[in-house]
């Protein structure tokens, strides 16, 4: 279905359905919250089917808009900023064959 042929779905939703909603959320509303709720529910819903109205056939889709590609850098090691093992360790109250020696914790019922 291309978008001109797309229809107003003009969907809305009841108090009801926001209590049920609120239900799932497992919120508490009040009637006086219920009834903002659905009234911001069905303004959004509102815009929503503006925006399924809009004819944008002459529109290419675009899924990244800042024009970069691969943003990430190499990862690669900077040995400077390295601690050896005996470095790292070097603080550690308690140490067995190069590694951190610490309490083990069980949990018991």
């Amino acid at each position: 279905m291309n978008n001109k042929t797309k229809k107003s779905a003009g969907i809305r939703l009841t108090g009801e359905e926001v209590k049920h909603i609120a239900k799932l959320a497992n919120l508490q509303i009040t009637e006086s919250e219920e009834n903002k709720l659905t009234a911001g529910f069905n303004d959004t819903l509102e815009v929503v089917d503006k925006l399924f109205q809009l004819d944008v056939s002459d529109k290419e889709p675009t899924d990244q808009v800042t024009g970069l590609s691969n943003v990430f850098r190499y990862d690669k090691v900077d040995e400077k900023k390295m601690l050896s093992q005996e470095e790292a360790l070097s603080n550690s109250k308690r140490k067995h064959n190069g590694y951190f020696v610490v309490d083990q914790i069980l949990e018991s019922e």
